[in-house]
């Protein structure tokens, strides 16, 4: 079952072929982690939600409220039979077709979708994890950049140059030839004491989980975060390296070219995390 505009329709072939973001990719979305029935960090991703929106000249309806969009994804869960559940939520709100690169109107519409998921908060894969870089081509920084739009070529291309190479992930470099994300995630470096991750100016995705890791690192006594461009140099330098988003967490990269990383200092905070989700 989809929610298509509040909605609820076993159709998935609802999307027509005028729809803006299948043609100009005039659509931003939100991956949500539901755990029984609670939407983690919920307030964190309505306020992104909204702030996209005002800055790609959406209109936004006024019933677009937190309470009301939060009801449509409880009721997409229900109708799927997941509630009480741990569950993957998708909305995507995407603009009313209508006109070429001009748009006729600002108004939007939206689709959520769900799919269930395996664990309930947040575990450490212990699996290997291999990355390298992708060059193919760059992020530009830019306030766009930094959105969750559906404008994914580079990090579907990425992710095909990975698949291809038997890598589990490849890190994004900007035009100045900073890292700056995963395909699918934040980057963060551990070196020593000392925890970062790049800025937003860098390029990268403003991400809810990455929000929510500076918040946690910020409380350890023992380590200093730092928000500040990381240079590939850096990369086999560094103690661990982690993936974050907010589906897994925290992944630990095990492996980058001929460097091997440790993971304890993500265990540690990984467990405050789920700690303080379970808390939110």
């Amino acid at each position: 079952m989809i929610n298509f505009n509040g909605n609820l329709s076993e159709e998935k072939n609802i999307i027509s072929v005028d729809n803006r973001g299948y043609n100009y990719g005039d659509a931003l979305f939100e991956t949500l982690k539901i755990s029984h029935g609670k939407i983690l960090f919920w307030e964190d991703h309505y306020f992104r939600l909204m702030a996209s929106m005002r800055i790609l000249r959406m209109e936004i309806p006024m019933n677009f409220t937190m309470e009301f969009l939060e009801a449509q994804v409880q009721d997409t869960i229900e109708a799927n039979q997941l509630s009480g559940k741990t569950a993957r939520v998708k909305i995507i709100v995407h603009r009313h077709e209508g006109g070429l690169y001009l748009p006729e109107t600002n108004d939007v519409g939206f689709i959520i979708t769900v799919k269930e998921l395996e664990h309930d908060f947040f575990i450490i894969n212990e699996s290997a994890y291999e990355v390298d870089l992708f060059k193919d081509h760059y992020i530009s920084p830019s306030l766009i950049s930094t959105l969750k739009t559906n404008n994914k070529v580079l990090h579907v291309v990425g992710s095909i140059f990975a698949h291809e190479n038997h890598f589990q992930n490849c890190l994004l470099l900007n035009t100045d030839k900073k890292v700056v994300e995963a395909l699918n995630g934040n980057i963060f470096l551990v070196k020593g004491n000392v925890i970062k991750t790049p800025p937003l100016i860098d390029g990268c995705l403003k991400g809810i989980m990455r929000t929510q890791l500076i918040n946690v690192i910020k409380t350890l006594p023992d380590y200093k975060f730092e928000e500040a461009s990381i240079s590939p140099f850096e990369l086999q330098k560094a103690d661990e390296l982690w993936v974050t988003n907010v589906i897994v967490g925290i992944q630990p990269i095990t492996k980058y070219r001929k460097k091997e990383f440790s993971k304890d200092i993500a265990k540690l905070v990984l467990q405050k995390m789920n700690v303080k989700a379970r808390l939110s």
